[in-house]
């Protein structure tokens, strides 16, 4: 058994005891198999490396107070992962092959489980991209399928506590109907110098606007965004922006609670008059936003304090709930894995 120091885990990569993997060949997926090497032989003209033809989900499994383990809405990521192998052309893993290959991955490495009272979890990373060689841009006709896990804390190093953000006109995270609705490596790549810029500023990450007009609120880095005015749930509608499962499931916990849901355009300009702000996903949950900071015209957003708001505090611990099993699931998100 490792000794992890599991309440003071970061959010990053620590070795496990074994991922699972799966070939497309063919024209058809193989068995999976079992592997405990970390690394990948892979073709040096494979198309996941030139041209980009990758994919990749996060998902998460949580240990609850009565010990089961409880993996949240994996479907979800599934389907997902399917539509970002439609959107550059590889092939598709089906839902039944994504589930086992999960369950087998968390089910090997039980013991990096992280226990209830520490508030960490697994962090499960399926990835796919294309193995074949190709020199000349089209699809590959081999595929790789991996699936890895690793024990997790939060995402930001403040934890559930709120966080500031700079607004960026600079860059673009992704282009209008472009790749931006998908998981693929490339959004994320182009993220990076802008979330620098960020990091160095002192901010936890950027708030992206939309690449065609520079007026309405995409993306908060690598998170949607949301707000909370007058009893209402506001979230972006664009389709540069990456579906977040956390997202669509604050939502319905919103309207639970009896609040409106509206996913529209958000101008940047009405950052003034909400109540509070903050920035969800698969890592963060939820990261409320203290103050948004656009230095291109001098004006900082402030929300709050230095404790997350009410309205946001009430949906993450909702959702935290149903997650570790402390909090009813009523519409069935959570799947058992027996280890």
């Amino acid at each position: 058994m490792n000794k992890i120091d599991w309440k003071n885990l970061s959010f990053g990569y620590q070795k496990t005891n074994y991922n699972v993997r799966c070939h497309f060949k063919n024209s058809k997926w193989g068995e999976l198999e079992i592997c405990s090497s970390e690394t990948i032989d892979i073709h040096m003209a494979a198309t996941g490396l030139h041209y980009g033809q990758e994919a990749f989900e996060g998902l998460k499994a949580f240990k609850g107070p009565d010990e089961k383990v409880r993996l949240f809405r994996w479907q979800d990521n599934a389907q997902r992962m399917i539509n970002s192998a439609r959107g550059v052309l590889m092939a598709e893993v089906p839902k039944e092959l994504f589930f086992e290959a999960v369950k087998k991955a968390i089910q090997l490495n039980a013991e990096f489980v992280p226990p209830y009272e520490s508030g960490a979890s697994l962090y499960i990373r399926p990835l796919l991209f294309g193995s074949g060689p190709r020199i000349g841009v089209k699809p590959a006709d081999e595929y790789m399928f991996v699936v890895f896990v690793t024990p997790v804390g939060p995402y930001f190093k403040e934890g559930f506590k709120p966080v500031s953000m700079l607004i960026t006109r600079e860059y673009d995270r992704a282009a209008p109907l472009g790749t931006g609705k998908f998981k693929v490596g490339g959004n994320y790549a182009a993220s990076l110098k802008s979330m620098q810029k960020a990091h160095e500023g002192g901010y936890a990450n950027v708030l992206y606007l939309d690449a065609r007009e520079k007026k309405y609120i995409d993306e908060c880095g690598p998170a949607n965004f949301f707000a909370i005015k007058d009893n209402s749930y506001i979230t972006p509608k664009s389709e540069s922006i990456l579906p977040s499962i956390t997202n669509k499931s604050l939502m319905q916990l919103a309207k639970d609670i009896g609040m409106e849901v509206q996913e529209r355009k958000v101008a940047v300009e009405e950052l003034a008059n909400f109540e509070e702000v903050g920035a969800c996903g698969t890592a963060a949950v939820i990261s409320p936003i203290n103050k948004i900071v656009d230095e291109d015209i001098d004006i900082v957003y402030s929300f709050g304090g230095d404790e997350p708001g009410k309205i946001s505090s009430l949906l993450y611990h909702k959702l935290q709930g149903i997650q570790y099993g402390t909090v009813e699931d009523i519409h069935g998100w959570t799947t058992i894995i027996d280890l």
